[in-house]
């Protein structure tokens, strides 16, 4: 609720491999900055996860979280919170990947071996030169949010 006592709206977000230890949510590389989508509507943030299985992407899964805290959780990250309101129509080719992934996307199976890889260092030297408590923030931000 918020302070007027009104009910908070979700937005919907694109998460991959949810409740695991490689759960990453989707984001945009835009002129130099990580853009994470927070849909308004849940069937804009479905067909944008149909458009990357099309790709051949890894599906995501469609989560509804609070605004408010995805938009901090952004703020702490370094990320943009970019919303896209139900019925959003871009005016510029930017704005047209806020609906639609780009043609070429990161490969994803590189992330997840550099996920895995960066578990297993943090494994062996946690809090030690090779840890990131930075990243490992992050994470528990991430889930917490979930």
């Amino acid at each position: 609720m918020t302070a007027s006592g009104s009910p908070r709206k979700p937005v919907h977000v694109l998460l991959f491999d949810p409740g695991s230890d490689q759960e990453g949510i989707h984001s945009l590389e835009l002129g130099g900055r990580t853009v994470v989508l927070l849909f308004e509507d849940p069937d804009d943030a479905e067909r944008y996860a149909g458009l990357l299985e099309a790709q051949d992407f890894p599906v995501p899964c469609v989560e509804a979280l609070d605004r408010e805290e995805l938009e901090n959780f952004c703020a702490e990250a370094g990320y943009e919170a970019r919303f896209v309101p139900a019925g959003f129509l871009p005016n510029s080719e930017e704005e047209r990947l806020l609906i639609a992934p780009p043609e070429r996307n990161m490969d994803v199976t590189t992330w997840k071996e550099e996920q895995a890889a960066a578990q297993q260092s943090g494994a062996e030297a946690s809090d030690g030169p090779g840890s990131d408590p930075e990243l490992e923030a992050f994470r528990r931000r991430l889930e917490g949010l979930l």
